[in-house]
C-alpha cells in the first residue's frame, strides 16, 4: 500500500523521483505527487489516476542544482483519491509524506483546529505536518519540533518531511511500515519504501526499524532508536534484480500476499476499534434505519467472504441475512424491498455483474454499501456508504488478503450493528474486540508450518479430486480453499458442507479422492469428527487441518490452540492457501497469472 520515494543531492531530482515512484507502481495507487526544495523555495505537483498524469503536470519543471525531494503513490484510506488528498501534504512552511494509518488522527486534527490549523484534505496525514508547525513555533530546533509531533502518533507510520530553514535536511520516522536509505557513490542519499527504486542507484542500503526517527543531510544519517538513543546506520547489500525485490525475496506474489495478511488484517483495524466498540467513519448509523434484512451479493472469493459475513450477521447482529450470486441474482426477477440493505463485495470495485446488481438495488430505492478495495470504482461512486478493506494491491490473480480483510470487515460490521441493535451486550462486545486484535498474530506464517506443507504437498498431485469439507463458518472457508486449488493448480476441488458427505458426494470416496478436512476445536468439532470418520471408513484419503490429534487422518496439520472459532478460522485460512501455493508449484504452474483467469472480470 502507497510507496514513498525521498532524494537529497544535486542530480536531476524530479527524474529521480519520478522514476522511482514508477518502481512502486506495482504497490497500487490512484494518485501521486512530489515536493522539491530548491534554493529555499518549494516546488510540489500533484496528480490524481496514473503516473503519466503527474509526468505531465511537471513536465515544463526542471531540476539541476542542489535541492531535497519527496515523492508518494497514495493508495486511498482516508477520503477520496482527489488531489487535495494527495500527498504530499502541505503545512506553513512544509511538506510531508506518508506511508500507513494514523490511528488517532481524529482526536489531533481536533485539537489542531481549535488552534486554528486549517484542513485541505480529508486525510490522515495532514495532522503530521500541521502537528510539526505548531510545535516549531514552541521548540528550538525543528528536529525538536518533529521528534515531538512523532511522539504524538499512534498507529502505523512510514514518514519524510521537509522544510523551509533546513533545506538541506530530510526529516523521517518509522513505526510499523517498511522504509529504507541508501547512499550512491557521490554521497547523495535516497528514501523509500521498498528496494526497486534505489536499485541502480545505491549498492547498499539501511533497513529502518520499528520506532527508528532522525533526519538526513548532505553529510550525515542521524538515526535514533524507539527509546531516544542515537545508533550508527546498519548498510546491507543491496538487491539487483528489480522484480526479484518487488518480491521481497519470496518466489512468487501469491506467497507474499499470503504473508502480507498479518500486516493487511492489522491495517483494516487501525482506527477502528475502541476498547468497546467499533468505529466506522465512513458510515453513518441511519444506514441502518429501518433495515430488516440485510442482502448480500457477489462472486467468486467476494461470495465466500459474504457467506462467511452471513452467519455472523445472524448470529451476531441477529438481522435476517442472504447472500446472493451476483451473476445469477441479475436474471431471476428478484424481489427487493427497501427494508434491506444491499451490500456488494468486490477486491476491485469494477466485477461486471457485482456492479449489474448494485445499479437493480439503486434503482429499486434500497438503501447500499460496498465492501471494496479500491476507493473510486465504480461500486465505490455508486453506492450510499463504501467500507475499505486497505488490503492494498493483490498481483496474485488467486486471491487471498483480499478475502482476509473482507472478513474482518464483516466481523467488525456484524459487531457494529449488534452495539446499533443491542442485540449483544456490553461485555460481549468488548470480548469480540479483543479477539479481532489477535488475528494479525493468528495468520502469522511459521516457518515449521510452511515447510511442513511443503513436504505433505508431494501426496497430493494426483487422484481424481478433492472435497474441502467444513461446518459453519468454516463451509465457505472450504469453498475458498476449493477454488483456490482448482485456480492454480488446476485440479478438480469441491468445497462441501461436512454434514451433506452422506447426502451423495460420498458415492466417490476411495484412496484417490483427497478430503481436505477443516475440524476447529471451538465449532462442531465432534460432528465434524463423525463426518470425517464416514469418509474414512470408506477409504478416502484424508488430510485434517485441526489443533486436535485425528488418529483417522492420513496426513495432520496442527494448527495453534486459540481461544475462539474465529481465530481457527484464520489460521486454517493461510493453511489452506499455502497448500495449495505448494501443490501448483510442485505442478510447475504459473502460480500468479493461471491459464484462462483474469484479476479484475468486467466482462459477463
Amino acid at each position: 500500500m502507497c510507496g514513498i520515494v525521498g532524494y537529497i543531492g544535486s542530480k536531476n531530482t524530479k527524474e529521480i523521483l519520478l522514476e522511482g515512484l514508477k518502481e512502486l507502481e506495482y504497490r497500487g495507487y490512484d494518485s501521486a505527487g512530489i515536493a522539491v526544495l530548491s534554493d529555499g523555495e518549494f516546488n510540489s505537483f500533484k496528480a490524481t489516476g496514473k503516473l503519466v498524469n503527474l509526468e505531465e503536470k511537471t513536465k515544463n519543471f526542471h531540476t539541476d542544482k542542489f535541492a531535497t525531494g519527496i515523492g508518494h503513490t497514495r493508495w486511498a484510506t482516508h477520503g477520496k483519491p482527489t488531489e487535495l488528498n494527495a500527498h504530499p501534504h502541505v503545512g506553513e512552511s512544509s511538506y510531508v509524506v506518508h506511508n500507513g494509518i494514523i490511528e488517532n488522527y481524529a482526536e489531533l486534527k481536533r485539537e489542531l483546529i481549535d488552534k486554528g490549523y486549517n484542513f485541505l484534505s480529508q486525510t490522515d496525514t495532514e495532522v503530521i505536518v500541521h502537528l510539526f508547525e505548531s510545535y516549531k513555533k514552541e521548540e528550538k530546533t525543528l528536529f525538536d519540533a518533529f521528534e515531538k509531533a512523532i511522539s504524538r502518533l499512534e498507529g502505523a507510520y512510514a514518514i519524510l518531511l521537509v522544510s523551509k530553514g533546513e533545506d538541506e535536511t530530510i526529516f523521517f520516522a518509522k513505526n510499523g511500515s517498511p522504509m529504507l536509505v541508501g547512499i550512491d557513490s557521490d554521497g547523495d542519499k535516497y528514501f523509500a519504501s521498498s528496494d526497486t527504486p534505489l536499485i541502480g542507484h545505491c549498492e547498499s542500503v539501511n533497513y529502518f526499524d520499528d520506532g527508528d526517527y532522525g533526519y538526513v543531510t548532505p553529510n550525515e544519517i542521524v538515526i535514533f532508536d524507539k527509546d531516544g538513543k542515537r545508533r550508527e546506520p546498519s548498510f546491507i547489500k543491496l538487491a539487483t534484480n528489480k522484480l526479484s525485490a518487488q518480491k521481497d525475496g519470496y518466489r512468487f506474489f501469491m506467497e507474499k500476499e499470503i504473508y502480507e495478511q498479518s500486516d493487511v488484517i492489522a491495517d483494516t483495524l487501525l482506527g477502528r476499534l475502541s476498547e468497546s466498540e467499533v468505529l466506522f467513519d465512513e458510515i453513518d448509523d441511519s444506514l441502518f434505519d429501518g433495515i430488516n434484512e440485510i442482502k448480500l451479493c457477489a462472486c467468486g472469493t467476494s461470495y465466500h467472504s459474504a457467506l462467511v459475513a452471513s452467519y455472523m450477521f445472524e448470529r451476531y447482529s441477529k438481522i435476517k441475512t442472504s447472500v446472493e450470486v451476483a451473476s445469477e441474482f441479475r436474471y431471476r426477477e428478484p424481489i427487493m424491498t427497501q427494508d434491506t440493505l444491499f451490500v456488494v463485495i468486490s477486491q476491485s470495485g469494477e466485477t461486471a455483474d457485482t456492479l449489474e446488481t448494485l445499479k437493480m438495488a439503486k434503482a429499486a430505492g434500497l438503501k447500499s454499501l460496498v465492501i471494496c478495495n479500491v476507493d473510486n470504482s465504480s461500486m465505490v461512486r455508486l453506492a450510499d456508504a463504501t467500507i475499505l478493506t486497505r488490503a492494498g494491491v493483490e498481483k496474485g490473480v488467486a486471491s487471498t488478503k483480499a478475502f482476509a480483510t473482507q472478513v474482518v470487515v464483516f466481523w467488525m460490521l456484524s459487531l457494529y450493528l449488534a452495539k446499533h441493535k443491542e442485540t449483544l451486550s456490553a461485555k460481549q462486545i468488548k470480548e469480540q474486540i479483543q479477539l479481532l486484535r489477535e488475528v494479525p498474530n493468528s495468520v502469522k506464517v511459521e516457518d515449521v508450518m510452511h515447510e511442513r506443507i511443503k513436504r505433505l504437498s508431494k501426496r497430493y498431485l494426483h487422484g481424481h479430486g478433492f472435497f474441502f469439507i467444513g461446518r459453519d463458518v468454516f463451509f465457505p472457508l472450504a469453498l475458498e480453499g476449493a477454488l483456490k486449488l482448482k485456480e492454480i493448480s488446476y485440479l478438480h476441488a469441491e468445497g462441501y458442507p461436512s454434514g451433506e458427505m452422506k447426502h451423495g458426494p460420498i458415492a466417490l470416496a476411495d484412496p484417490e479422492l483427497f478430503t481436505i478436512a477443516l475440524l476447529p476445536e471451538h465449532l462442531l468439532y465432534e460432528k465434524s469428527k463423525s463426518n470425517v470418520e464416514e469418509l474414512s471408513a470408506r477409504d478416502s484419503t484424508i488430510c485434517a487441518i485441526s489443533p486436535l490429534e485425528f488418529d483417522k487422518a492420513d496426513d495432520f496439520i496442527k494448527t495453534k490452540q486459540h481461544k475462539d472459532y474465529m481465530l481457527e478460522f484464520f489460521e486454517m485460512m493461510v493453511v489452506v492457501q499455502l497448500l495449495s501455493l505448494e501443490i501448483s508449484v510442485r505442478l510447475g504452474n504459473d502460480v500468479d497469472m493461471p491459464r484462462n483467469l483474469a484479476k479484475s472480470v468486467t466482462v459477463e
